[in-house]
């Protein structure tokens, strides 16, 4: 790839990610939603964090995990758990990190 060329991507690169981030900030008014889309794009973030984390739970090398002696079903219930008791988002992620972190060094999960 010629210097030229290089310029070009990274330059169609940098307008790409432009247009794309800066979208929502061109109309000066709120576009006009159904109400049901409204209440449907309050559950995208949501959804978008299970589709990514799901697979790294429940997955190892492609393949679905077939033991339960793996450390991250463990941290996920750890997770889980205190979410629902204590509903902060801190204290889940040091919860679900702590027990896969003592089963990994305690018993080599």
């Amino acid at each position: 790839m010629s210097t030229l060329e290089l310029v070009i991507v990274i330059a169609g690169m940098i307008a790409i990610t432009l247009i794309t981030r800066g979208f929502f900030f061109l109309p000066r008014a709120q576009l006009p939603m159904p109400s049901w889309l409204t209440e449907g794009l309050r559950y995208a973030p949501l959804a978008a964090m299970v589709a990514v984390v799901a697979p790294e739970i429940v997955m190892s090398q492609g393949q679905l995990i077939t033991t339960w002696k793996d450390a991250r079903l463990y941290g996920a219930a750890a997770a889980t758990g205190w979410y629902f008791w204590r509903r902060g988002m801190f204290g889940t992620i040091v919860a679900g990190t702590a027990a896969m972190l003592a089963l990994r060094l305690t018993l080599g999960w």
